[in-house]
Order: C-alpha cells, then structure tokens, then sequence
C-alpha cells in the first residue's frame, strides 16, 4: 500500500471536529441506557449509521461493491469498535460521561506505540511529553472511578484497548479505501455481526443484551447514537488519512472539555476547581502539539527548499527533534 504524503494542518482540524462531536454520541448512549440495553444500542448505532451513509455513498457515485483485499481491515475494523462501543456504554449506563472518558484516556498512549512498532511513525519526546502532560490533566478533570463503581470502572479500558486498534486499523485502509465508503462497510459490516446476537439473546433476561421495545423518546436517543457516530467518525477517518496517528494521538485529550460542557448541561455534573485545572492542562498540551507540529512542518519546507546544506547530513533523530 502506498500511503499519501501528510497534511497534518487538514489533520489536525479533523482531528479536533471529532473530538467536539463524539461526546453528543456519548450523551446520547447515556440517555438511551436508561430503557435499552447496552448490546442494542451498539446494534442501534450501526444500523442508523449505514443507513445514513448509503444515500451518502450513492449520491457520491461510490461503488457499493467491498474490495476483497479491504474485507478483512473492514471486518477487523468493525469488531474492534463493537467491543470498543460496548465496553463504553456499559460503563456510562452507570458511570458519568466525564469518569469513563478520563479512565478511557489510557488510549493514546496504547496508540503511540502501537503506531511506532506498525507504521514506523516518528514519535519524538516531545509528543510523548506532551501526551504524559495530556493525561495527567485528564485524570485531574475526572478521577479514576474504582472505588466508587466498582469493577464497572474498569470497562474504560477495554475501551482504549479496542479503540486504538480501531483507529490503526482505520489507517491501515484509508490508504486505498474512501472515508465514506469506509464507514458504509464497516457500519453494514457491524450489523452483520451484532444481529446475530440480538436474536440469540431474545427472551434471555441478559440485562446487557435481551433487546426491548424502544418506547418515546429512546427512539430519538437511538438514532442520536447512530448520526452523532456516523458524523464523528468520518472526522475522524480523514483525519487519519491526512496525518500520522501520533500526530493525532495527544489532540484526543480534547474530547474531555466537550465531555465535561455536555456533562454540566445534560446531566448536571458540575466541574470543581480541580476539574478546571485539568482542563487548562488538557488545552495547552493540546495547542502545544499543533504548535509544534506547525513548527516542524515549516522547518521541513525551510530545509527541502534549501537542498543540500548544511543541514544535508542530519540524522532523523536530530531532524526529529528539531
């Protein structure tokens, strides 16, 4: 596969989008938890999601027809963000938003290094510094949740573990597939894969999976699910067809301060002081990695336009860090 050259600006930007839309896809799961079970909202999501994209997909004169060498990223693809969506609305069916997203912040870090060992992707000690500041921040809006829920706290993870390689196995495809057509598939793909379930929990009594009867408002919460993922989620896939995934990585921390405004409006989960602190954290190490990044770029342009130079014989460490 031949990867297109970065644009980390349009990446960036993308990457940012994403970050404000997903938490709307959090709320919504939330709020439909109350009267459905969680295995029916991930089905939910998915179906809403394909059926908002084939118009999408037609209209744009995509081919509806799944390459065969994209069959198993796309499958992989989808199973990996079922059990990253369902580890998570189980823990925010009883955990709030903000508590779940800061334990699920793990998941950079997971990305890091996953990005450095399969794409060789360039991860200097200022990114990696700036995600451990990331982090931190994060776990100073929202402490880690164990003591008070329990092992339900520890579903997050299972979240960050899964998503990360959702996001490498995104990259993996975006290189030959487009964004569109690649949340069609893997939606399709996911239903394919959750339907089955559905039916053999029917009548089980499994709190988490015996489906129900969607009553008023659930309805609206079940389609929130299914647009707000089909919306972010093709943010997200563009910005990882413009930038490396550690570029990225650190810029996800900002999905904390969407989480937290929605979790004070929605839910009335009034941020303290620390919370506050966190969040300036998470902002500046978030702004830190565009400027850095925006830094490098023009020192790339600077030393390309020059050929060969002084700077000619630096070694990608040094280029690295510069």
């Amino acid at each position: 596969m031949t990867r297109q050259p970065d644009r980390i600006l349009p990446g960036v930007i993308l990457m940012l989008a994403f970050c404000m839309l997903a938490p709307l896809l959090d709320v919504a799961s939330k709020l439909a938890s109350a009267t459905i079970p969680v295995a029916q909202i991930v089905t939910a999501r998915f179906a809403v999601q394909a059926a908002l994209m084939l118009p999408v997909v037609l209209a744009m004169g995509l081919t509806l027809r799944l390459p065969l060498r994209a069959l198993g990223h796309i499958c992989l693809r989808a199973l990996f963000l079922i059990f990253s969506t369902f580890s998570f609305v189980a823990a925010i069916s009883v955990m709030p938003v903000a508590d779940a997203l800061a334990i699920a912040f793990v998941e950079p870090f997971i990305l890091l290094i996953l990005g450095r060992l399969l794409f060789k992707d360039e991860v200097g000690p200022r990114r990696i510094a700036a995600s451990a500041v990331g982090f931190l921040g994060a776990l100073l809006v929202i402490q880690p949740s164990l003591v008070t829920f329990g092992a339900v706290a520890l579903w997050p993870l299972g979240t960050a573990f899964f998503f990360a390689f959702y996001m490498l196995s995104t990259r993996a495809v975006s290189g030959y597939m487009h964004p569109v057509a690649m949340q069609f598939h893997t939606a399709w793909t996911g239903v394919v894969m959750c339907l089955p379930v559905m039916i053999l929990s029917e009548g089980t009594g499994w709190a988490d999976f015996d489906p129900v009867w969607p009553v008023g408002l659930a309805w609206l919460w079940l389609f929130g699910v299914g647009f707000w993922g089909a919306i972010s989620h093709i943010c997200m896939t563009y910005a990882l067809k413009f930038a490396p995934s550690a570029t990225l990585a650190p810029l996800h921390y900002l999905e904390i301060v969407a989480a937290v405004a929605l979790g004070y409006w929605i839910f009335d989960d009034f941020p303290n002081a620390l919370t506050w602190s966190g969040i300036a954290i998470i902002v500046a190490s978030g702004l830190y990695i565009i400027h850095r990044e925006r830094v490098t770029a023009r020192q790339r342009i600077v030393t390309e336009s020059a050929g060969p130079g002084p700077h000619a014989d630096q070694t990608p460490e040094q280029a690295k860090s510069a």
